[in-house]
């Protein structure tokens, strides 16, 4: 009798809680990356006393081999999670991201070298959008993104500031330790909550089915670029404006706590403030945007938004100045929603996910080039934070290089239709590799 309920009990927590369902995967997301955002203030402090001579190129490096890994391994998993189910996956991504954070207080050496490698492992946000596909039909589908979306976004919002008030009054080693046991939660989580999406019937029926090289692959969408001139322009319009928005991502706050004297406390509030009209510029104002101006106009707006966030964070030397940069960079931030509309257009309607799967593998490449990029320019000009006395004439070099290559985005854009179809010929050159 004892053995049977222990048999039922762990069916029981095989099966998790419920019916698979977008909030599931919105608790997953929530958990990890509010964990994660709690160590802004100390992975910066961290990263600036383990390196501080060349800090700006070892943040480039570490996050650039992170990046590129995520990008190599992403499909495979997203490949292996369609035979063997979403639940093993989310649980692995969670565990080998999450698995660096209680290294940072017992080694900062071996910290580093764990996120640089977990990259292999990082791609929760694959398996999570593969899970919500399966539990949404396609008209609740662009929805229940938004909110995944959305989840990630407050999560971020918050929990810097959190961060940054605990470690002010308790100490970094408090804010590594909550940090810790969150990311438990989550692995609980998934472990004891989260039923299995994907249904029995479509994973017995992949058990033993080769798993197709073409679409563990993850240069396999790039080669299809070149074959549309529309989704081209698209295509080089992603690369140029995400590689420097990855790269900033990766060095402002280093830059913002370093260079231009930001407090853990600042830094934490500017965080929360751009995060927040990031979020209204992305619903309120995006909407009203692409009613009056159009698709098109919309993206070139986002582009040149971003073009004057990124000249004025290159030329500002003053916290102020960041400031008032960070109002528009949160206005740049309706660049990439307004490209996934452009791109719906553009393409027909059964092969949407081709041409996002395009630019998701360029956004995934700019993830490891940008990060890369940036650390290599802040090294080239000798931007170093224990020299910050000496003003230089351009403060942040990487960002007003940024800034150019946004502009080259532009006059791309430019030429982008506002409303096509790929033609049938095009369409079908396109994709037919995909279907073959």
């Amino acid at each position: 009798m004892t053995h049977a309920c222990v048999v039922s009990l762990l069916f029981q927590l095989q099966q998790g809680i419920g019916r698979p369902s977008v909030y599931h995967a919105v608790v997953v997301i929530f958990l990890e990356f509010f964990s994660w955002g709690l160590l802004t203030t100390p992975m910066l402090t961290v990263l600036h006393e383990t390196f501080p001579q060349h800090t700006f190129l070892m943040n480039g490096l570490i996050q650039g081999v992170k990046g590129l890994l995520s990008f190599m391994s992403a499909p495979l998993i997203g490949a292996l999670s369609d035979v063997w189910g979403r639940r093993s996956f989310l649980l692995v991504t969670v565990f080998f991201t999450c698995a660096p954070i209680p290294l940072m207080r017992l080694s900062p050496w071996w910290y580093f070298a764990m996120i640089s490698m977990s990259g292999a492992f990082s791609v929760t946000f694959s398996v999570i959008f593969a899970y919500v596909a399966d539990v949404t039909d396609e008209r609740e589908r662009s929805t229940a993104y938004g909110l995944v979306s959305a989840t990630f976004a407050a999560s971020l919002v918050t929990s810097p500031a959190i961060g940054a008030y605990l470690s002010a009054w308790y100490g970094d080693s408090l804010v590594v330790l909550v940090a810790t046991l969150i990311a438990l939660a989550d692995i609980c989580f998934i472990l004891l909550a989260v039923p299995e999406s994907l249904p029995d019937k479509m994973r017995l029926s992949s058990w033993g089915t080769p798993i197709s090289w073409e679409h563990a692959d993850p240069f396999a969408s790039l080669r299809k670029v070149g074959q549309d001139s529309t989704v081209l322009l698209i295509c080089i319009t992603v690369f140029l404006s995400y590689l420097p928005e990855a790269g900033q991502y990766s060095s402002f706050f280093l830059y913002l706590r370093q260079v231009i004297n930001f407090s853990s406390t600042t830094l934490a509030v500017f965080i929360g403030v751009v995060g927040i009209l990031s979020i209204v510029a992305q619903t309120l104002f995006l909407t009203l945007l692409m009613r009056t101006l159009g698709t098109k106009n919309t993206v070139l707006l986002g582009l040149g938004f971003q073009i004057l966030q990124l000249a004025w964070y290159g030329f500002g030397s003053e916290p102020w100045m960041m400031w008032a940069a960070g109002a528009v960079a949160a206005m740049s931030s309706i660049t990439f929603p307004a490209v996934s509309a452009l791109v719906s257009q553009s393409a027909d309607p059964d092969k949407q996910g081709v041409v996002q799967g395009m630019i998701t593998g360029i956004r995934g490449l700019c993830n490891g080039l940008g990060p890369a990029l940036y650390g290599f320019i802040f090294f080239l000009f000798n931007v170093d934070p224990t020299e910050v006395q000496h003003r230089a004439l351009i403060p942040g070099p990487p960002f007003l290089l940024g800034a150019c290559t946004v502009v080259i985005a532009f006059l791309v854009a430019l030429f982008i239709p506002e409303k096509t179809s790929c033609s049938s010929s095009s369409s079908q050159k396109l994709f037919a590799g995909r279907w073959d």
